[in-house]
């Protein structure tokens, strides 16, 4: 390709399909939207349904929205799930693995195994089995792209959360294996990382006035981020725009790695 071949036409997700696990509530619907928004289907697979909001924001912007009930943790759901998009709209052209936990952050003396095992199995083993399933009509159709959604875990210590520090590096080897396997047919296989955003999940977090001055430092852009932020990484990872992007995980996150 010629640098004059390039148009923003590369940006686009007209005609694709998609698959966010978690993709309608948090951060997760961010991911959904961006790729509605550019023009691809998109397929949600999570335990609960939210109340119709996901839904209607991206049937609004004229493509197709699919919610499937399902524990990506049970044996046969992910194949199931691929499966699903394949035969309702012909491909899986995309997949983000965003469904994820963080469960009883305490001490490690008191973490138990049980915990472990649960938060290994949604945030790691289901986006691996999610992966397998995935590739295997990616390989076949010579075209993918896979993102992982990361965290600043991914490189921090996690002090009193032993298995999300775990299963977020775990992501990033994940993703950098898989590209190694997968780029060879045109499939590239990224992460992107999340800071801090303002989302009701830290709602908490940003009312507790000391808490909040000691994030808010750690972040040269002084705020914090706006699910909206992550939308147009989404877009760039999952479109051809990105064809030559393997293996990267892509911080968002006002900065707060530099600090």
């Amino acid at each position: 390709m010629n640098v004059t071949d390039f148009n923003m036409d590369f940006f686009s997700l007209k005609g694709k399909n998609a698959i966010v696990t978690g993709g309608n509530g948090g951060l997760g619907q961010a991911f959904s939207l961006a790729l509605a928004k550019a023009g691809a289907n998109v397929m949600v697979p999570s335990l609960v349904d939210d109340d119709g909001t996901t839904k209607k924001l991206i049937e609004d912007v004229g493509v197709e929205y699919k919610f499937i009930e399902a524990d990506i943790t049970a044996d046969g759901v992910c194949k199931n799930i691929v499966d699903e998009c394949v035969n309702t709209w012909g491909s899986v052209d995309i997949l983000i693995n965003c469904a994820g936990i963080s469960i009883n952050v305490q001490d490690v003396t008191k973490y138990t195994r049980k915990e472990w095992d649960k938060m290994i199995s949604i945030n790691l083993t289901a986006a691996f089995e999610m992966i397998h399933e995935a590739c295997k009509y990616m390989i076949k159709q010579e075209s993918g792209k896979i993102i992982n959604i990361a965290s600043l875990y991914s490189f921090l210590g996690g002090q009193w959360s032993p298995a999300y520090a775990a299963t977020k590096h775990g992501i990033v080897g994940l993703t950098k294996s898989m590209c190694d396997e997968l780029a060879q047919f045109n499939i590239q296989v990224n992460a992107i990382a999340p800071g801090y955003y303002a989302t009701p999940l830290t709602e908490m977090t940003r009312k507790d006035e000391k808490r909040n001055a000691e994030i808010l430092a750690h972040i040269p852009a002084n705020r914090w981020g706006y699910t909206a932020d992550l939308m147009g990484a989404t877009v760039f990872l999952a479109s051809p725009a990105s064809n030559y992007v393997n293996g990267t995980v892509l911080t968002v996150d006002g900065g707060y790695l530099m600090r």
